[in-house]
C-alpha cells in the first residue's frame, strides 16, 4: 500500500478499507505480540525501516479524551528553520482503529508549514503514531497514547444517509502575531464523514460509509498542503495549519469524497 503518497481516489478508497480489514486480522492473530504497531509499520510502509524520533516530529493530543468521536489532535514539526532537511509527507496511524491509517498529509515544498491539527475518532485505548516522510526517503516516527473508546462507531449528527448535504467549506484566515513570518488558515467542511460503523437508530441498520477522501489546498498556485483521509478523521473534518505567505491573491481547496464527487472553492486572501 502507498497510502503516504497522493494516490487516485478508488485507489486511496480501497488501500483505507483493505487496511482497515487487515489492520483487525493482525490484532486477532494470537502471535503473542500485543503492540500491533510493528506489523502496522510493516504494512503501510512495506517493509521500509521506521526508526523513532521525537526531534522530528511531536504530537499533541489528550491522554483521556472527553469525546471518542472528537479528538484532537496536533502534529508539529521540530526542525530548526536552518535545518536543510525536509518534511515530505506525515502519514498518522491510530493503531487500534479499524482503519487505522487516519490521514497523509503531503506538505508542499515551499509551504513553510510546521503545524497541523485535526480531530479524529478513536475507537479504543491506543498509541497514535505520527510517521515523517523524508525528502531522502527515510522515515522517523514519533507516537502518543490516548484513553478514548467507543470513537468510530458513535452516531453522527444525521444518521440517514439520504441526508447528507452538499459539501460545503468554510475557510478562516486567523491575524498573525506583530513581527510574524508566517499565517494561519483553517478549513472547515461540512460533512457527516459516516465511518460505516454507525447505526441508524430508527432502521436500526448501518448507515454506508461515506467520507472526505481528499483535500487539496493552493496559495495562488502554489500547493500548500494535500490531504488523503478515510473514516478516522471526524465528522465535519477541519484542518488548521500554519504557512509562509507568497503573496498570492486567493486560497483556493479542492475537496473529493468516496463517492467520487468533487467540491471546489476559492477565497480571496487577507492583507495584514
Amino acid at each position: 500500500m502507498q497510502f503516504p503518497q497522493l494516490l487516485p481516489r478508488r485507489q486511496t478508497i480501497a488501500s483505507a478499507l483493505a487496511l482497515g480489514f487487515v489492520g483487525r486480522q493482525v490484532r486477532a492473530q494470537p502471535t503473542g505480540e500485543e503492540n500491533p504497531w510493528p506489523s502496522l509499520a510493516q504494512q503501510i510502509f512495506k517493509g521500509r525501516p521506521v526508526a523513532d524520533s521525537n526531534a522530528i516530529l511531536s504530537i499533541d493530543a489528550p491522554y483521556r479524551a472527553e469525546d471518542a468521536a472528537v479528538v484532537p489532535i496536533g502534529l508539529h514539526r521540530l526542525l530548526p528553520d536552518d535545518d536543510t532537511r525536509r518534511i515530505k509527507t506525515i502519514t498518522l496511524v491510530i493503531d487500534e482503529n479499524p482503519s487505522p491509517v487516519a490521514a497523509a498529509f503531503s506538505l508542499g515544498e515551499n509551504s513553510g508549514i510546521r503545524n497541523i491539527s485535526t480531530r479524529v475518532r478513536v475507537d479504543s485505548y491506543t498509541k497514535i503514531h505520527a510517521v515523517a516522510t523524508m525528502a531522502d526517503g527515510s522515515l522517523l516516527a514519533t507516537e502518543r497514547f490516548v484513553k478514548a473508546a467507543g470513537g468510530c462507531s458513535a452516531p453522527a449528527a444525521k444518521q440517514e444517509a439520504g441526508s447528507v448535504p452538499p459539501v460545503t467549506m468554510r475557510f478562516r484566515q486567523f491575524t498573525p502575531a506583530p513581527g510574524a513570518t508566517s499565517r494561519e488558515v483553517q478549513l472547515m467542511i461540512w460533512h457527516p464523514n459516516y465511518s460505516g460503523m454507525q447505526m441508524d437508530q430508527v432502521s436500526r441498520l448501518y448507515v454506508p460509509a461515506l467520507f472526505i477522501a481528499t483535500v487539496h489546498i493552493w496559495q495562488g498556485d502554489d500547493l500548500l498542503l494535500g490531504i488523503e483521509s478515510g473514516v478516522s478523521i471526524s465528522e465535519n473534518p477541519t484542518f488548521r495549519f500554519d504557512y509562509r505567505p507568497n503573496g498570492a491573491a486567493e486560497f483556493r481547496a479542492e475537496v473529493t469524497d468516496s463517492d467520487g464527487k468533487t467540491f471546489k472553492e476559492s477565497w480571496s486572501a487577507t492583507r495584514a
